[in-house]
């Protein structure tokens, strides 16, 4: 059966990793709030040297920590040992699945060859899954990108992709180099969906409920779909997507319960309030976007120096600001 002949069940939602957000009381939290996401990837954890490592290293990812929705623990490895000896222990963890991390525009060393940068070298990426897979206990699936440098690595690459038993393929559509800048290359995402025998999951720029329609219009095929930093500016856009209704940016108070909540489980398991205050505010860095104009809110909760005056600045704003009425919409040019 060819892509074009194929019935589309209902879309699949996978929440994105977003390293520094979406951990496990993140994601339990979420779930907990906010209907609609089928699983979530979590965010990487870089390989190591040697076949030890410390409890608190994968904490993220243990079983007790992620009841409430499957998870996919992500790696970022440039070689097949340090990848197959966390994927293999994954999977005695209970992870049937484990994704290698080639999406992520962001490494510490790019000389490394890690993530995004090990694109270009489609020579290395084939010596790496012609050791990695025949010693995996479980599945594997790849994040990608459309290349480092130009759009067209990641096509050149599939196959050698096709000829692995991947799981799954997630791509963004840019370049590494774009970063989350410039427009998505739909047409260049296009190919690589024709040329992959594997399912594709795609990712990027899913903003609104219109987008999603959009989008699922180009790519009549997929029903795997990947949501973001969005998610944060609007956590109903995946019951809209399922239900098929624009649930618009709404419901501000069970946005301030979500808030809270997160609040109250990072104070019982991070080091501190300053700890606790960074990782707060740094969600304020992505929510932000869902309220109208409030940049002297904002900087009240930024100069918040304790625990209190936080809470007071963050009660203050969710008492002063409304929900946007609509999410953007980033796709019309692309897809023309």
């Amino acid at each position: 059966m060819s892509r074009t002949d194929q019935v589309i069940p209902a879309p699949r939602l996978y929440m994105a990793p977003l390293k520094g957000v979406t951990d496990y009381i993140f994601r339990n939290a979420f779930a907990g709030h906010f209907p609609g996401i089928d699983l979530a990837v979590a965010p990487f954890i870089a390989a190591v040297n040697g076949n030890r490592l410390k409890k608190r290293y994968i904490r993220d990812l243990l079983p007790e920590n992620n009841q409430a929705m499957p998870v996919i623990p992500q790696i970022l490895s440039r070689t097949a040992q340090g990848f197959v000896f966390l994927a293999n222990l994954f999977y005695d963890m209970g992870y049937e699945t484990t994704n290698w991390n080639l999406g992520c525009p962001f490494p510490m060393s790019p000389e490394k060859n890690r993530a995004a940068f090990l694109l270009p070298h489609g020579d290395l990426i084939e010596a790496f899954l012609e050791e990695a897979v025949p010693c995996l206990k479980g599945k594997m699936s790849i994040k990608a990108r459309l290349g480092l440098l130009d759009n067209q690595e990641l096509l050149r690459l599939i196959p050698v992709l096709n000829r692995f038993p991947i799981e799954e393929v997630i791509i963004h559509p840019r370049t590494g180099m774009q970063r989350y800048e410039g427009k998505p290359d739909l047409s260049a995402c296009k190919e690589c969906i024709a040329d992959l025998v594997h399912p594709v999951v795609y990712n990027g720029d899913i903003r609104s409920f219109k987008d999603f329609q959009l989008l699922a219009e180009k790519f009549p095929t997929i029903d795997r779909w990947m949501i973001g930093r969005w998610l944060l500016v609007d956590p109903f856009l995946p019951l809209a997507i399922k239900t098929g209704k624009d649930a618009c940016l709404n419901g501000k108070e069970k946005r301030k319960q979500f808030h809270d909540d997160l609040f109250e489980q990072y104070r019982d398991v991070l080091n501190g309030p300053k700890h606790l205050l960074d990782r707060m505010k740094g969600l304020w860095s992505y929510t932000q976007s869902a309220f109208q104009d409030g940049s002297d809110g904002l900087e009240r909760i930024r100069q918040a120096g304790t625990m209190d005056a936080y809470q007071q600045a963050a009660d203050h704003f969710f008492q002063t600001h409304d929900v946007l009425t609509a999410g953007g919409n980033s796709l019309e040019d692309a897809l023309e």
